[in-house]
């Protein structure tokens, strides 16, 4: 293949007590990014939107993913990519890992595929550290195997795709910025070992609860003590929301990734619609702009969509 088109989906990092080792990819919003292997050595990178992202490829998340692959592969070619970004920077919706994880992937596939998942997985993380100064893969991991993962490690690489449960994703977007960076800066250096023992208990009932389909035993583990107790407090609205969510029958929910977006679980799709309609009049009444979304999980992660 010399040319490729992707669909590059947006995932929800820690997934409430899962901080920085669980993430799920959805459906809504995505990305696309366009790929074409050059004869050259340079690397080309476009961008469509509005965001203002630097398109110089060391400054670029995509860039320096592909850079590094060029380095580490010995690569004689290039690429051009063009990037229509949907996935607005800073919403906690794995911006910054969709064009990550969309250039390791799709130079990988333009390549002949060589690498392994792990692999492009390693590569696509230079660009998390480019976005937020940390090697993360809880959102990278899903949007490249799809669906839920687990990171039980990434030194070395140790990914675990789960089982995707049937349930409805509502995500809101407010307008208002948090930069994963600094709401990295603001948690607690130490916690008590009360606080890890009941975050642990939390994320194993999380686990074996989308392993076993159990849905109620996803709700009761979908609760953080460490981290939301601390970022919540960027994000308005935050305890309203997620209240009012409960009450209209979400499984649970909480922060997606660092925010400023929250996400909720529901079992059927009218649930999910009613909390959708909840999220957007919550922050009309503080004339906040906001973007809900609800879809399924998604459990294909990035798909190619042309190709020649």
């Amino acid at each position: 293949m010399k040319k490729i088109k992707l669909k590059v989906p947006a995932t929800v990092a820690n997934m409430v007590c899962g901080f920085d080792i669980l993430g799920m990819a959805v459906h809504d919003p995505y990305d696309e990014m366009e790929f074409r292997l050059l004869e050259t050595p340079e690397i080309i990178i476009k961008h469509t939107d509005l965001f203002g992202l630097p398109e110089e490829p060391s400054g670029n998340v995509a860039g320096v993913v592909l850079l590094k692959m060029q380095e580490s592969l010995n690569l004689k070619n290039g690429f051009e990519v063009i990037i229509h970004k949907h996935i607005k920077p800073g919403s906690g919706l794995g911006s910054s890992a969709a064009s990550a994880a969309g250039a390791a992937f799709g130079a990988n596939a333009l390549l002949g595929n060589p690498l392994s998942k792990e692999e492009v997985v390693h590569f696509a993380m230079f660009g998390e550290e480019l976005a937020s100064g940390v090697r993360h893969a809880d959102n990278i991991a899903p949007c490249i195997y799809g669906g839920i993962t687990l990171v039980k490690s990434t030194s070395p690489m140790d990914i675990i795709p789960l089982n995707s449960p049937d349930l409805f994703v509502t995500a809101v977007h407010p307008q208002v910025e948090v930069k994963t960076s600094d709401a990295r800066q603001i948690l607690k250096k130490n916690i008590t070992l009360k606080s890890a023992v009941e975050q642990w208990g939390n994320i194993a009932g999380l686990v074996a609860g989308i392993e076993k389909n159990d849905f109620s035993l996803i709700g009761r583990s979908l609760n953080d003590v460490i981290i939301e107790p601390i970022r919540s407090i960027l994000i308005p609205k935050f305890d309203e929301i997620k209240t009012k969510s409960l009450q209209l029958g979400a499984l649970g929910g909480g922060i997606s990734g660092s925010g400023p977006s929250i996400f909720m679980l529901s079992e059927k799709k009218e649930t999910a619609e009613k909390i959708a309609q909840m999220m957007q009049s919550a922050y009309d009444e503080i004339d906040i702009e906001s973007f809900v979304y609800v879809s399924k999980i998604n459990p294909a992660g990035i798909q190619i969509v042309e190709e020649a």
